[in-house]
């Protein structure tokens, strides 16, 4: 019997980059990944989401404009309300470097600053994302 592919959100938190977050998502699902993309950004939404779509990952893609811990903070809330806390998090992009700690301490499992290589995100995701049973 074939294993089924890891599932990974990718969602974002602020305005722009719709071209770099769809080839990201492109090069995820060459690298053997079943992506599913939203552009949703409020929290509860992308909670909803990885709900219904029984995710194993929720990549966060940090842009300008976004209140990044409330946010964050707001994330990791509504995924303990609807338990699913046991779904790692990751996020990547436009973020000052002081509040990777305050994300980290909410339930963050990895920040990738801007300039990671999408090869750096895949062999990340490929050593440390398991399918939730």
């Amino acid at each position: 019997m074939e294993e089924r592919k890891i599932r990974i959100l990718m969602a974002k938190f602020g305005e722009g980059h719709e071209q770099a977050m769809l080839k990201l998502a492109r090069a995820f699902g060459e690298a053997g990944f079943e992506v599913i993309y939203t552009d949703l950004q409020d929290p509860r939404a992308i909670v909803a989401s990885a709900i219904q779509e029984s995710v194993d990952h929720i990549g966060i893609t940090v842009l300008h404009g976004a209140d990044i811990v409330t946010q964050f903070k707001n994330l990791f809330d509504s995924m303990k309300e609807h338990g699913i806390s046991y779904i790692q998090v990751t996020a990547g992009g436009l973020l000052d470097v002081k509040y990777v700690p305050q994300l980290k301490s909410l339930g963050l499992v990895e920040f990738f600053p801007k300039g990671t290589t999408y090869d750096e995100l895949i062999n990340w995701a490929k050593k440390n994302i398991k399918a939730v049973e």
